[in-house]
């Protein structure tokens, strides 16, 4: 299913433009043992329903920067830069 997607730098554009960089969730600390990196690396919740998500602009300007997205229907509800986001961005570095 094809939608669109509104680069903060470049508006809106065809999802193909972009590669999806996964679900966003905090990172571990410094120096996290085997398992909490393992399911740092490995486990999502992959939620039916909004969550926030990382994309990269592949196709235009090459940013990174985070969308809000229903992954029931597509529909995004905003996209930012990880320094604009209405979210933690601390959280995210």
């Amino acid at each position: 299913m094809s939608f669109q997607l509104a680069c903060p730098n470049c508006g809106p554009r065809e999802v193909t433009d972009f590669g999806f960089g996964g679900e966003v969730h905090p990172r571990p600390a410094s120096k996290p043992a085997p398992r909490e990196l393992n399911a740092y690396l490995y486990f999502r919740r992959n939620p039916a329903g909004p969550q926030v998500e990382w994309w990269h602009h592949r196709a235009g300007c090459r940013a990174w920067f985070l969308a809000e997205r229903d992954t029931r229907t597509n529909d995004v509800a905003w996209t930012a830069l990880p320094a604009d986001a209405p979210i933690d961005a601390a959280s995210l570095a």
